[in-house]
């Protein structure tokens, strides 16, 4: 919690931040210790070799039959990345990012292109990861 005081022309202020907003220092922080305990309440697991990846493994009801999919999610700071196979409507993807929209205002992105200075890119089922923009600064 910070503070900071002033005089506003005769009357002295006192402002206190009782909760960190987007863009402040612990914002991400408090994001996190929002998501995680509700990610595990959906019923993925914390990964004990890096507290910020999930997983989750569930058998979906869909109109040709059962199946079982997988969603990983990697959490840095207020950014989510997400791998997971199929996402039509029946599928855990779908459930889960419904479920977030419920509960947050949250947008998906689209692919992933770049993160923490690599860049990813599609070469039909293969996923490419490169470092040139990182190279090319050296």
């Amino acid at each position: 919690m910070g503070a900071f005081s002033s005089d506003f022309g005769s009357v002295p202020i006192m402002c206190v931040v009782r909760k960190p907003i987007y863009g402040m220092a612990q914002a991400g922080r408090r994001w996190q210790r929002s998501l995680f305990p509700w990610l595990i309440e959906f019923g993925f697991t914390q990964c004990e070799s890096d507290k910020c990846v999930f997983i989750l493994t569930r058998t979906m009801d869909t109109p040709d039959g059962p199946r079982e999919e997988t969603v990983i999610i990697g959490v840095y700071v207020d950014d989510l990345q997400i791998a997971y196979g199929p996402d039509d409507e029946h599928s855990l993807y779908a459930l889960f990012t419904a479920a977030m929209k419920e509960r947050w205002n949250v947008d998906d992105e689209g692919e992933i292109a770049d993160l923490l200075g690599v860049e990813f890119t599609r070469d039909g089922n293969d996923i490419i990861l490169t470092q040139s923009a990182y190279i090319d600064k050296m």
